[in-house]
């Protein structure tokens, strides 16, 4: 059967010759520059359809290449990527990189009399390309994190959207605890056999939840170290806490630490929870999230101080948080780097003081004569605390410490990635934030690291996870959260 000729190509081939024709099904992706900076993999994500690079593109991560941060290194990335590429055909001309036919092309803007954006805008070139493919008839997707720009892009009628590659569902994340309405005698058999099978909750009609997603209901699964919540069917004040144990069928009682961790005791259940994930050994990975004042930054130094500094599981306790300011950044910090990284860390330091000071409590082997800020300065000194920023953990292998990370979700995927993938022999590692305040410009609450992170390693027997909800920083504290 033959087709009618391929506008554009004057050919009265059949669909199958004309070369145009696929071409135009096609879709041709254009990355802005910071899809690139974000995931450097990312050109390699689209599988059988091209990707376009606009020239300028090249140009702006080339002024990013010799940056020492994380930038800069996804940058470089790029570049060697396309290096690589350029050996094996031309990139102007777009060079196929897998079996499905995908490739990767560089483009140069040219600008035509029907573009009417300012070219004298860096991001308006990298759209004008964009806008050359769509006027020569093909598929053409504008692939940026930057919203303003996306909104360019629908008003003049181009197809504009997010980098999801590594996106995951914020509304649906995994809390990891639910709550479930059982009989009494399950409650009763779960503390005096100090287990319970977890085929004697699911045989209870409509003990184990259900979820509704775009019209559908899943059933909701307990996953290795996640936790249970028993409420008395009948009596609602009865309740018990329970964590399935990994590579089990089988659910164990939990009641929290009975004496207080450097002070500090949990307030409620999901704190109580975050305790016992963070005292277990045998749980590598522990995410926290939650608002401000829910408590994670504190529970968390808490344990490690208590694992390094009493129990000596661990060699030393490091603390880390990426280096982003709220608001506007004050600029140029004078002083060496200890001083310049004070400010930063200063919430760190507010924390394991208030441990360390008698309301929170001391390790006892320090005397009562020096001050919290001298307990402070002899830890650090003798390397059992290290405060780091993000950066200085790439390149490095950790064993045995205990790690704290604070505002992880500030960090891509890739950069979490980095820092777990430093983990050593005998080291644990806690990533601490809340998604729903997130500083840095191309993340979300769906595309940060922590919720990625959270997502993929949800049911995995060295990883444990509990979402934070109620403040206990004080009254007023919890009144802002609830009410601003």
């Amino acid at each position: 059967m033959m087709s009618r000729p391929n506008p554009g190509t004057g050919s009265h081939k059949s669909e199958a010759k004309a070369p145009m024709s696929a071409e135009q099904v096609r879709k041709h992706f254009v990355l802005d520059t910071n899809v690139l900076l974000h995931n450097p993999q990312s050109i390699f994500k689209f599988e059988e359809h091209q990707v376009v690079i606009p020239l300028t593109v090249l140009e702006e991560l080339d002024t990013f290449k010799k940056n020492n941060d994380e930038k800069g290194r996804n940058a470089r990335q790029v570049i060697r990527s396309l290096d690589r590429l350029r050996g094996v055909g031309h990139l102007f001309e777009g060079v196929v990189w897998n079996e499905q036919g995908g490739s990767i092309r560089v483009m140069r803007f040219k600008p035509s009399a029907n573009y009417d954006l300012d070219l004298s805008i860096t991001d308006n070139r990298i759209i004008g390309i964009a806008h050359a493919l769509q006027d020569a008839g093909l598929r053409a997707i504008f692939v940026s994190k930057d919203i303003n720009a996306r909104v360019k892009c629908d008003a003049i009628g181009i197809t504009a959207e997010d980098f999801e590659a590594d996106r995951v569902d914020a509304d649906w994340l995994n809390t990891g605890f639910i709550t479930s309405r059982v009989p009494r005698e399950l409650i009763d058999d779960l503390y005096s056999e100090r287990q319970l099978p977890i085929a004697r909750i699911e045989a209870v009609p409509g003990a184990i939840p259900q979820r509704n997603e775009d019209g559908d209901e899943e059933k909701v699964t307990l996953l290795p170290n996640h936790f249970i919540s028993l409420v008395d069917e009948n009596d609602p004040s009865h309740t018990g806490l329970a964590r399935r144990l990994a590579d089990t069928a089988h659910i164990i009682p939990i009641t929290g630490p009975r004496k207080p961790i450097y002070g500090v005791i949990a307030r409620n259940v999901q704190q109580t929870m975050a305790l016992d994930l963070l005292l277990d050994d045998e749980i590598k990975l522990v995410t926290l999230i939650g608002p401000a004042g829910t408590g994670k930054t504190l529970l968390a130094i808490a344990a490690g101080m208590h694992k390094v500094f009493k129990e000596e599981r661990f060699d030393k306790l490091l603390v880390a948080r990426p280096i982003m300011p709220l608001g506007r950044d004050i600029g140029y910090l004078p002083g060496d780097k200890d001083e310049k990284l004070a400010m930063w860390m200063q919430p760190i330091f507010d924390n394991v003081a208030y441990l360390l000071s008698t309301r929170g409590g001391h390790s006892g082997s320090e005397p009562d004569s020096k001050t919290t800020e001298q307990r402070i300065d002899q830890l650090i000194a003798s390397r059992k605390l290290v405060l780091e920023p993000i950066t200085y953990i790439r390149g490095r292998s950790i064993p045995h410490q205990f790690i704290i990370v604070d505002e992880a979700q500030n960090l891509s995927p890739h950069e979490v990635k980095t820092i777990v993938s430093r983990v050593g022999d005998g080291t644990k590692i806690v990533l601490c934030g809340d998604v729903g305040q997130i500083d840095n410009p191309y993340l979300d609450a769906a595309s940060n690291g922590l919720s990625h992170l959270i997502e993929r390693m949800k049911g995995h027997r060295l990883a444990g996870h509990v979402t934070l909800s109620k403040t206990e920083r004080s009254e007023l504290a919890s009144l802002a959260a609830e009410m601003l």
